[in-house]
């Protein structure tokens, strides 16, 4: 029995658990460096996966509760629905309404590519997942994110055929 106990042992370093949530947002963007058609203002339904690991289940027998990553993120990936990206350098942007500056988010000094996105996004979850916290739900119900979770990975999803991801090699 405790050649098994430490195979398993052994075998359990290697071995991880994923767990996936998912978010939809409408953005746009317009790339001044790019030579065709998507240097002109354009927008994509995106989808934004977050792959989020631990080597162990936490309470519950759970990587983590889908509900606690939604608020736990969700109002910073709901600032880049219905916003539209650009480039610190674009001309266009000293054009745009003053009216419309919340809706506007700017990449200092980079074009605001799905790469980009999903960089932007990564680096606020991760930092959420380390730190961890509790959130309460609109009926006042709390959730707790436990503290050291990974993000291994964020994907962002331009179109049916095209996607980006920034995370762990």
């Amino acid at each position: 029995m405790d050649q098994y106990i430490q195979r398993r042992r052994a075998y359990d370093l290697c071995m991880v658990y994923r767990v996936c949530k998912s978010f939809e947002i409408e953005s746009g963007h317009m790339l001044s460096k790019h030579p065709g058609r998507c240097k002109y203002p354009h927008g994509h339904s995106r989808r934004v996966d977050l792959v989020i690991a631990s080597g162990h289940l936490g309470d519950g027998d759970m990587v983590c509760d889908f509900k606690s990553l939604k608020l736990a993120v969700e109002e910073y990936i709901d600032s880049y629905d219905h916003a539209l990206m650009v480039n610190s350098n674009d001309p266009i942007l000293d054009e745009l309404s003053t009216e419309n500056q919340t809706r506007v988010i700017v990449c200092e000094d980079e074009d605001p590519t799905t790469e980009v996105l999903a960089r932007r996004i990564y680096e606020y979850v991760s930092a959420q997942l380390t730190s961890g916290g509790r959130y309460t739900d609109a009926h006042g119900k709390e959730f707790v994110l436990p503290a050291g979770l990974t993000l291994e990975r964020v994907r962002v999803t331009e179109t049916s055929s095209s996607w980006a991801e920034y995370g762990i090699s």
